[in-house]
C-alpha cells in the first residue's frame, strides 16, 4: 500500500460509517469506470487501426482537406 493511500484510509477511518460508505462507493464506482474504459479501449484497437488505414488512403487520394479550427 502506498503512503498516500494509507494516509487517506487513516482519515477515512475517523469518519462516521455513512461517510465511509459514501467514499467507498465513489472509489468503487471510479474503479469500475476505469475497468470499463480499459476494456472498451482494448476492444476498439482493431477498429481504430482500420480507421487509421482508411484515413491514410483518403489523404493519399486527396480526399482530405486541411482545415483550421475556425473552418469547422
Amino acid at each position: 500500500m502506498t503512503q498516500l493511500l494509507e494516509k487517506v484510509l487513516i482519515e477515512v477511518y475517523k469518519l462516521p460509517p455513512e461517510q465511509q460508505d459514501a467514499i467507498a462507493a465513489m472509489i468503487l464506482e471510479e474503479l469500475e469506470d476505469e475497468q470499463r474504459w480499459d476494456k472498451t479501449f482494448a476492444e476498439s484497437q482493431d477498429k481504430l487501426e482500420l480507421f487509421a488505414q482508411k484515413v491514410k488512403v483518403d489523404i493519399k487520394a486527396g480526399r482530405v482537406k486541411k482545415m483550421g479550427i475556425d473552418e469547422l
